[in-house]
């Protein structure tokens, strides 16, 4: 007789279910948790458990055989890594395989992916910066897009929660359209990034050099240790010492006993009920066995990373949705957005050879925006602006590297600091252009058999205009702060490389325009939440992480709020 399990469906059934466990989903789970929510996790790749899960994070070079290098299998299967160096010996685990997950390009876009428990959270560069209300206005006053349904003043206290839970190290500048955050100590420039300071403020009004705000501890807080400046962050951190889901808001998730996750589970698609007119669950794809399995949940929140989340929206359709998830705009998929990226400068300066610095600090320096802010600072070639990222230290061994000489004395001086450098790049806005979008591949599977998707995304002249200017800028700045040998930079890298890809699915006023709602609710499906990338309705130019922190735990907030109501 066949063993029938009349309570599979009991048995799979939650009051929410978050897709993703990096930045977002993570305080997603978070959150749902600890206002008494039996939560599902799911992800669809490894598990990976705070300390013990990383394998390299107390290796030294020499405990690699290429010495970072990547062989030439690795190679084939991280392509979209190799093609711009994100990957090495010691962290490429941590990245997606790209022959089990392909996507095309009909133009180019670098595709950075991390399929674990943590997801990019491990290895994410960390700066951390508020946006203000010339982001969030920025569409509505200058006719790019659709108008934010959200201004700072509502956010404002969503930062400061995740920031005091996160950690967020930083100065205090006062600036409006950089709001401080709630912030730890400070790292510390170095004497050279002090000098540049300096003469940024002698040289230019209203310029500004300051240490990067970052999401590292300088100081113990919640048990967690601080940063000890040994610079293998995307390793992952057994001290726990920068943010990532896997040692800050999944443990508090779990503390709460509402959490379970669930690894290897592909979500394929969500699942509509035309009668009830919201979603009551999830198809998964298990990626070891390729069984097809049901979630169910209340409340379902989207935190695949925004590319991952439209993917599953789109090949969500049903009689409801014939051209995906919640797509009555028609706006899904589209409105791509990145940083621009490797464009600036660098040069050597003379002097300081008397100096050093301690560590190596994961961390540089940051210039804010200072173009477009009123109408003194507007620009005749661009709408939005630009920051700028970098730092100085001093050359070492790897400066014997291909290099001819050989003996006692050339070993000799590679122990010796080698000369000053300084280098500064550039992040851009990119503006929400309509045709730069993303769809449905169903020609190209992956491994498990789903469809794929297309890439028709570039930077377009707003864009290619301020390159021009930070490169113009950064060459200025070095040599007005007295560095030679300066070489300035572009890179005419492809959206995508910035790893800061938004929109796709974004929130709006509007459901004509826009796909989700001032509390990122899908329009027509109010059960199901974007909190990821993919809910951004422009880019600014600062680093997004931090807000996709605050944009989730407010959704959270509300989610749970409207559930008890019985309104979702």
């Amino acid at each position: 007789m066949v063993n029938l399990n009349i309570r599979a469906k009991e048995e799979h059934t939650y009051d929410a279910i978050v897709i993703g466990s990096g930045i977002s989903g993570g305080w997603a789970a978070k959150e749902l948790c600890e206002k008494g929510l039996k939560t599902l996790v799911l992800e669809r790749g490894r598990m990976i458990e705070h300390p013990q899960d990383y394998p390299t994070a107390l290796k030294d070079p020499w405990d690699f055989e290429l010495r970072g290098a990547l062989d030439y299998e690795e190679q084939q299967r991280h392509k979209s890594q190799s093609r711009v160096g994100w990957g090495s010996e010691d962290t490429i685990h941590n990245f997606a395989n790209d022959q089990d997950n392909p996507y095309t390009e009909i133009k180019p876009f670098i595709w950075i992916r991390s399929h674990q428990v943590g997801g990019r959270s491990i290895v994410w560069g960390k700066q951390t910066y508020r946006w203000s209300d010339l982001d969030f206005e920025a569409n509505v006053k200058d006719g790019h897009g659709v108008d934010w349904p959200v201004r700072y003043k509502e956010i404002e206290p969503w930062y400061t929660y995740v920031e005091k839970f996160a950690g967020i190290s930083g100065e205090a500048l006062g600036l409006p359209h950089l709001p401080d955050s709630h912030f730890l100590p400070p790292m510390e420039l170095n004497c050279v990034e002090k000098h540049v300071k300096k003469r940024i403020q002698d040289n230019y009004e209203g310029r500004h050099l300051i240490i990067g705000r970052c999401a590292h501890l300088t100081e113990p807080l919640n048990g967690r240790g601080k940063c000890q400046f040994r610079n293998r962050c995307s390793r992952g951190c057994p001290f726990g010492a920068y943010f990532s889901s896997n040692a800050v808001t999944l443990p508090a998730a779990e503390k709460t006993g509402n959490l379970t996750i669930r690894p290897y589970s592909i979500v394929s698609s969500l699942i509509y009920d035309d009668a009830k007119g919201k979603a009551t669950g999830v198809r998964i794809v298990d990626s070891e066995t390729m069984e097809e399995m049901e979630f169910y949940a209340k409340i379902i929140f989207c935190n695949a990373s925004a590319l991952s989340t439209t993917k599953i929206l789109l090949n969500s359709t049903s009689d409801r949705f014939q051209n995906g998830f919640g797509n009555d705009s028609g706006e899904l998929g589209y409105n791509l957005m990145d940083h621009t990226y490797k464009v600036g400068a660098m040069g050597s300066i003379e002097g300081f050879e008397d100096e050093y610095y301690s560590g190596r600090r994961p961390n540089g320096i940051y210039i804010p925006r200072y173009v477009n802010l009123d109408e003194k600072t507007k620009s005749k070639d661009f709408v939005r602006g630009f920051g700028f990222q970098g730092g100085a230290g001093r050359s070492n061994w790897g400066s014997g590297i291909n290099n001819n000489e050989f003996g006692e004395d050339f070993k000799d001086q590679l122990f010796k600091p080698g000369p000053w450098g300084f280098f500064l790049t550039g992040f851009a806005e990119c503006l929400p252009y309509h045709e730069n979008k993303i769809f449905l591949n169903t020609d190209l599977k992956d491994k498990w058999g789903l469809p794929t998707l297309n890439f028709d995304c570039e930077f377009k002249e707003n864009e290619k205009a301020m390159n021009r200017q930070i490169k113009s800028d950064a060459v200025d700045m070095l040599e007005k702060a007295g560095f030679r040998d300066i070489l300035g930079f572009d890179n005419q890298s492809p959206p995508g490389h910035g790893i800061h890809e938004m929109g796709t699915a974004r929130m709006g006023k509007d459901p004509k325009t826009s796909v989700l709602n001032r509390f990122n609710q899908v329009h027509a499906a109010k059960n199901v939440f974007v909190t990821d990338g993919a809910c951004m309705t422009s880019s600014s130019c600062v680093n997004p992480s931090l807000t996709y922190m605050a944009l989730t735990a407010r959704a959270a907030d509300y989610a749970v709020t409207e559930l008890k109501k019985q309104n979702i």
